[in-house]
C-alpha cells in the first residue's frame, strides 16, 4: 500500500476532532504510565520537552507537573483546545510542519502517534524531529506493532472516519530510527494485555 501522509492527514484530523471528548475521559492504562515515567526518569529537571501527537494533553500535563517546560502539538484543533484548557502551551501542527527552530528541545515524546505516518514519509518525519533536538536530546517513540508489516485501517476502529495505521516489525522500526541518525538507547516490547503488542523505543540524538 503506497500512501502519503498528506493523503491521510484530513481523515485523521476529522477522526480525532470527533473523538476528542471521548478520548479525554479515558484513563491511561497502567503500562502506559510505566513507560511515561521511565522516560521522565531519563530527563534532567526543567528540560524543554515537545510532545507530538499530544491528543488532549494528559501526558503533557504530567510532564509539566513534573517541572518540565512543555510544548504540545497535535493535528486536531479540538484536541489542542483540550490541551490549552489544561494550561499547556499547545499548537495545531502536523508532523510535516513542525514549525520550531532547530535545536529547540531537549526531549520529544511521541506516544501512539507515529503509527499514523506512512512508511514513505516516516524518514522525513524522524529527520524533522531529530532537527528539533539539541545534541544529546532524547526521543520516546511508542507504537503498536512488531508482529507484521502492514498499512491501512484496522478492523474494529471506533473512530469516524476510520484511521490509517502503519504497523512495523521491530527490525523495520529500529532501521527507520538509525537511518534517521538516532542511537537506540532502549527498545523493548510491552504486552498490553489487550491482544496488542507495543513497541517502546528511547532514541538519542547524539552529541
Amino acid at each position: 500500500m503506497d500512501v502519503r501522509y498528506d493523503e491521510v492527514l484530513q481523515p485523521l484530523r476529522e477522526a480525532y476532532d470527533n473523538g476528542a471528548a471521548w478520548r479525554d475521559g479515558i484513563s491511561k492504562e497502567p503500562w502506559k504510565l510505566v513507560e511515561r515515567q521511565a522516560f521522565r526518569d531519563r530527563l534532567a529537571p526543567g528540560v524543554r520537552l515537545l510532545e507530538v501527537g499530544a491528543g488532549t494533553g494528559q501526558d503533557s500535563l504530567f510532564f509539566q507537573q513534573q517541572g518540565l517546560s512543555v510544548v504540545a502539538v497535535d493535528l486536531s484543533p479540538v484536541m489542542v483546545g483540550h490541551c490549552r484548557d489544561k494550561g499547556v502551551e499547545a499548537h495545531v501542527m502536523d508532523f510535516l510542519h513542525l514549525d520550531f527552530p532547530a535545536g529547540s528541545f531537549d526531549a520529544v515524546f511521541a506516544m501512539n502517534c507515529l503509527l499514523h505516518v506512512p512508511n514513505r514519509d516516516l524518514p522525513a518525519v524522524l529527520a524533522a524531529i531529530r532537527a528539533l533536538l539539541r545534541p544529546g536530546g532524547l526521543l520516546f517513540v511508542g507504537v503498536y506493532g512488531g508482529a507484521e508489516s502492514a498499512e491501512g485501517p484496522i478492523e474494529g476502529d471506533q473512530h469516524v472516519p476510520p484511521r490509517f495505521f502503519s504497523r512495523r516489525t521491530d527490525e523495520q522500526l529500529a532501521g527507520f530510527a538509525t537511518d534517521a541518525g538516532f542511537d537506540v538507547v532502549d527498545f523493548h516490547p510491552v504486552d498490553t494485555g489487550r491482544g496488542f503488542r507495543f513497541q517502546s523505543l528511547t532514541l538519542g540524538a547524539g552529541g
